[in-house]
């Protein structure tokens, strides 16, 4: 840094060649008493306690964010409000080792390690200056009043607030380059990428996780005509794509009327490979929300859906229910399930680290762990073992999860076939389905990832990680 720097409150400072414009942003008033309904404090704060419980405490933010039973400082908000806070803990999690390096270029020193606190406010405010469609001025104004208003952030209000001038003025000089410079996933996170699928593939994938997933529908039929009537395309695999939805999804057309469901073009792979199931009897494991049920109730099974969760069946009986279908829903602790009789076929889209779903859940690589990979993989070795049992001799086994790592993919399927003298892996075609050509290994498995299908427009472009692999019980 150079030679001179401004003191601010705290303990910290900012470098005078990054000092703000007094033009842009008025000087901060010095009172500590900011008013109690300052507009757009509430969300401020609610963004940086949700983003503290996703980094400190390794907390879902789908949880979070429920608005049934999410965090009570976002429950306490209205819908725009709360619309406001997903908008900014998703773009903080998307770019935040981008984010973090911007702020430590405008420190002397680093932020005292236990000021996490400090560090939730800067980003929160960050992550609005630089890639949302707020001034600057208010999001550095507000990030100020809520460094005032927290014990533990008060003599900081200072620093935040030269921190952020400073940030706003180099954002168009800066922020492009250090895009190009980080990959924006904890280290762990990105080695793992590397080890499984090289330097550039890694990058790609790291580099779709920067961009907000587009929305894609499973419908009964007749794609082409739902594609033109919602705005969208047809994907090759069969499902529609838009871009991004403009109104909320139950005031879509077709959706009251249960034409179609929403479901990534990849997770509507797996119970594809299954093949001709008509009249057959087949069980859909860990089955909620109920997406692949009913495809496969479509495709003419009867399905047995199973799921541990009463909340989760609720949701999926009721998804059912819009789409005028019916399957026989069963709660029960999948390793503990005994039907009367085996089943011919068996759907298993097994519990996972979901790092294949970045693009959708932002916060996955900030709050799993390389212990948490280690022990789903343990829990999807057991229940594929037990999907094995469930099924008749001569009957087929599918087995998928949304997880990029190996560990729960690839690794896991040479565990089981290796303990399972009476399952051998039945190769996927490339021709089977639709689409499916560039996504089937050597091996005759099925392996996608957010950098795959590529189209006209990057946002227009990927789909989750998917594992999927078929095996027959003889």
């Amino acid at each position: 840094m150079g030679p001179q720097s401004n003191r601010t409150k705290g303990s910290l400072e900012v470098t005078s060649q990054n000092a703000p414009s007094q033009r842009r942003f008025p000087r901060q008033r010095p009172d500590s008493g900011p008013a109690i309904d300052t507009p757009g404090l509430a969300a401020r704060k609610a963004a940086a306690r949700l983003l503290a419980a996703v980094i400190d405490a390794r907390t879902p933010l789908d949880g979070l964010t429920d608005n049934e039973h999410g965090h009570p400082q976002y429950m306490a908000l209205d819908m725009r409000d709360r619309a406001l806070v997903r908008a900014i803990l998703a773009t903080a999690l998307r770019h935040r080792v981008t984010i973090g390096s911007l702020i430590s270029r405008r420190l002397d020193k680093p932020l005292p390690a236990n000021a996490t606190a400090l560090s939730h406010i800067l980003h929160v405010a960050a992550a609005q200056i630089l890639f949302l469609d707020v001034p600057d001025s208010a999001a550095v104004d507000l990030a100020v009043t809520h460094a005032k208003s927290d014990p533990r952030t008060i003599r900081f209000s200072g620093l935040v607030n030269a921190v952020l001038r400073a940030l706003a003025r180099a954002k168009d000089s800066e922020l492009a380059k250090t895009l190009a410079e980080t990959d924006d996933a904890p280290e762990w996170f990105r080695t793992r990428l590397i080890e499984a699928y090289g330097g550039d593939e890694a990058r790609f994938i790291l580099s779709a996780h920067r961009l907000e997933a587009p929305v894609d529908i499973t419908v009964k039929s007749d794609p082409e005509v739902w594609a033109k009537r919602l705005g969208g395309m047809v994907l090759p695999t069969g499902s529609v794509r838009l871009e991004k939805l403009t109104m909320p999804v139950t005031e879509l057309p077709g959706f009251n009327d249960g034409a179609w469901w929403i479901q990534d073009t990849a997770a509507s792979l797996p119970a594809r490979l299954l093949g001709d199931i008509r009249n057959l009897r087949v069980a859909d494991l860990c089955a909620a929300p109920g997406g692949k049920t009913a495809q496969l109730i479509l495709a003419g099974a009867n399905v047995t859906a199973v799921d541990t969760s009463k909340s989760r069946l609720a949701r999926l009986t009721q998804n059912l229910q819009r789409l005028g279908l019916s399957a026989d829903v069963v709660q029960a602790d999948l390793l503990k399930f005994e039907p009367k009789e085996l089943f011919d076929a068996v759907l298993l889209d097994a519990p996972c680290s979901s790092t294949g779903t970045v693009r959708r859940h932002p916060d996955v690589p900030w709050s799993k762990t390389p212990d948490d990979i280690v022990k789903l993989a343990d829990l999807q070795r057991r229940l594929l073992a037990k999907a094995l049992a469930l099924t008749k001799p001569g009957g087929t086994v599918v087995f998928s999860n949304c997880s990029l790592d190996p560990l729960e993919g690839e690794d896991l399927l040479d565990r089981v076939l290796a303990q399972t003298p009476s399952a051998h892996l039945d190769r996927i075609l490339p021709s089977e389905v639709d689409g499916i050509a560039p996504f089937v290994t050597e091996r005759g498995t099925l392996r996608t990832t957010p950098a795959g299908l590529v189209l006209d427009r990057a946002s227009w472009s990927g789909l989750d990680g998917f594992f999927a692999a078929r095996l027959r019980k003889t």
